[in-house]
């Protein structure tokens, strides 16, 4: 009887084991996911960049400081794919306030905001940005399921030894956080 008590403890104990591990291992999953859908729509925007680029250059000629800093920002995205998160983050952060000042350099022209190529590519960002925002939004909220599952009991006692750790979010740097939350200013 003894022998039998012990086997069902074992058994159950192994279910619970395996229940963990596979919900562990389900939660990595949609946050690898997550970030693959973030990743399709950076790279739509990383491949929209030269042709607005190019857009810009036909008018703003001499701000070539700009223009090389969206280009270099750009490259140094291409060089961060398949690097780890926090480098990635950090290249598309740095893209992303290179943008930033391209478009303050594009307020000053008001042929170039009337151009038909000028607008069309401009929407196309617009409606990536909103995507990438969102699956933004979804990255760190499956990254903070799988963090909290990590971190709370029972499931703690066994994520180490499958190799699950907490995870990174993908967030605004400050610098670009202050830039954005900085209202826009509006003259007539």
């Amino acid at each position: 009887m003894e022998i039998w008590i012990v086997l069902g403890v074992l058994a159950l104990l192994i279910v619970i084991i395996v229940f963990i591990y596979n919900r562990l291992v389900a939660l990595r999953q949609t946050r690898e996911q997550a970030f693959a859908d973030i990743d399709v729509q950076l790279r739509q925007r990383y491949d929209l960049i030269p042709n607005l680029l190019e857009t810009v250059k036909g008018y703003a000629s001499h701000e070539k400081e700009v223009l090389k800093n969206v280009t270099e920002a750009r490259a140094s995205v291409g060089r961060a794919k398949g690097g780890d998160l926090g480098e990635r983050v950090g290249a598309e952060n740095m893209l992303s306030q290179a943008m930033m000042n391209l478009f303050a350099v594009a307020e000053n022209y008001p042929d170039l905001k009337a151009d038909t190529n000028y607008r069309q590519f401009m929407a196309e960002l617009s409606d990536i940005e909103n995507k990438i925002a969102a699956a933004r939004r979804f990255f760190n909220n499956a990254t903070s399921e799988l963090n909290t599952a990590v971190e709370q009991f029972p499931a703690v006692i066994f994520a180490g030894m499958f190799g699950f750790k907490k995870e990174e979010f993908f967030e605004i740097e400050d610098a670009d956080r202050a830039t954005m939350e900085k209202a826009p200013e509006v003259k007539f």
